[in-house]
Order: structure tokens, then C-alpha cells, then sequence
């Protein structure tokens, strides 16, 4: 069994570096999946966990599940009153704007067509960008990416993935908000197929004690990638960050 790298672990909530490729829990929309967090890391402590929030198959990053009920409770009451600070990082499409506050309602993606849209809200800040000297579109003589750092203050499914595409920067790699022929232009250059999609900390008041806990990813912006392996899909995002010719912001 693949044991999952724990970031943070205690008496009442436990925090693990989520692999990209992996759900969260067993689903029958993804029959085909064997690899699931909650029961591998069930298995791994030998005991009960309760998600508390989820995060993509294809987002990788920061996952927190409680160790008991009122941990449980503790936790998903500062997921939904917005006391959790959570922070993605994102390689999109062009140079995403310096900052941006998208401030667009959300309908859930299999709701019917008269399904009220719900409040959705996300930060964006440009962190760097690139310009490359091939065509990956014959319109355009050069190919450009931002990463961007995103915060969510609302919980809507796909909403970074959503709330990027609807500022015409889509995550590149995103099967279902992105564009087919750019995707694949950008796995063969990078040797990556993923979503680019990174979940790199999360700040949240502990269940119990109520002081803040901070839980990063171990992705390091500023550094080099470490000698030693590191778990599967952070190697891709060091990989991602040196050997890219990145530009100021």
C-alpha cells in the first residue's frame, strides 16, 4: 500500500499531502479508481476519518480530515463560516491580470438549467509569467502562461477552475474547463499530463484548542528542488518552476 505523506497529524485532525490522480473517497462516477484517500489513510493510522472537505482528482495539495466527531463538527463549521484561509497555485492560459477579484455566481455544474446560481468569489494575484518563442496556436507566434496564486472565500465546486475560465485564463491541463489542443501542446513540452492545479496551504483555528493552524503543501517557490523524492505530482511543480524562463510579475 502507498502510504500518504502527513503534514500534520494529531489527536483530532491529521492533514496529508494529497497525490494528484487520487480521490478523495470512493465514488461511482470514477468506477476505475483504486486509489482513494480516505480509506488508504484509514488503513495507514488504523482508524476512523472524517473528510471535512475535498479537493479534485487532479489537484494535488494540502487535505485535511478530522479524527473524530466533534473534530469533525469543529472543522466543517470553519469551512462553512469562512474562517479557513485557503491558497492554490495555478499555471493558466496568457498573462492573467496583476490582480483580480472574480465576483461570479456559480450554478453546480450537474444542477438542471433553472438551478439558482450560487455566491462565488476568488482572489488572484499574478505571481510571475513566461513567454515562449513557439507557436502553440498558429495564430500567435509565441505561447504565454502566468502562475497565479488563488484564494477562494467561498467553497463552489470547480470554482477556481471555473472562476479562471471566466477570465479567458483557464487552468492549462483542465479537461473540462480548458481548451483540448493546448492542453496537449503543453504536456508534450513540459512531459506532464495534469491539471496545474496546486492546493499549497490552508490557515484554519484548530478543532479543539481554537489557535491557528497553519498546513503547507511543502511546495517552495523560492528554492531548488530537493535531492531527496518527494511525493508524486510536488516534483512536477519544482520541475515546473526551474526550468521555465519565468518573468517579473
Amino acid at each position: 500500500m502507498t502510504a500518504l505523506h502527513l503534514l500534520w497529524h494529531d489527536a483530532h485532525l491529521v492533514a496529508v499531502y494529497k497525490p494528484p490522480g487520487w480521490l478523495v473517497h470512493r465514488t461511482g462516477l470514477d468506477a476505475g479508481e483504486t486509489r482513494f484517500v480516505v480509506q488508504t489513510l484509514r488503513d495507514q493510522l488504523g482508524q476512523h476519518v472524517y473528510p471535512v472537505h475535498r479537493l479534485d482528482k487532479g489537484t494535488c495539495g494540502v487535505l485535511v480530515m478530522a479524527l473524530h466527531p466533534q473534530a469533525a463538527h469543529a472543522l466543517a463549521q470553519a469551512f462553512e463560516h469562512h474562517k479557513v484561509r485557503k491558497r492554490y497555485l495555478a499555471l493558466v492560459r496568457g498573462w492573467a491580470p496583476a490582480l483580480a477579484e472574480v465576483d461570479h455566481a456559480l450554478r453546480p455544474d450537474d444542477a438542471p438549467p433553472d438551478t439558482a446560481a450560487q455566491p462565488a468569489h476568488t482572489r488572484l494575484q499574478r505571481l510571475t509569467r513566461l513567454e515562449l518563442p513557439m507557436a502553440s496556436d498558429a495564430r500567435f507566434a509565441s505561447t504565454r502562461a502566468s502562475l497565479v496564486l488563488a484564494e477562494p472565500t467561498t467553497g463552489r465546486r470547480h470554482q477556481i477552475r471555473r472562476h479562471l475560465k471566466h477570465l479567458a485564463h483557464p487552468i492549462l491541463g483542465d479537461a473540462t474547463h480548458g481548451k483540448g489542443p493546448l492542453n496537449r501542446w503543453w504536456a508534450a513540452h513540459l512531459g506532464r499530463q495534469r491539471l496545474w492545479l496546486h492546493a499549497w496551504s490552508l490557515e484554519l483555528p484548530h478543532p479543539v484548542s481554537g489557535e491557528p493552524l497553519q498546513l503547507h503543501s511543502g511546495l517552495d517557490l523560492g528554492a531548488a528542488a530537493p535531492a531527496m523524492p518527494e511525493p508524486e505530482g510536488l516534483d512536477d511543480w519544482h520541475m515546473l518552476l526551474g526550468s521555465q524562463p519565468w518573468m517579473p510579475t
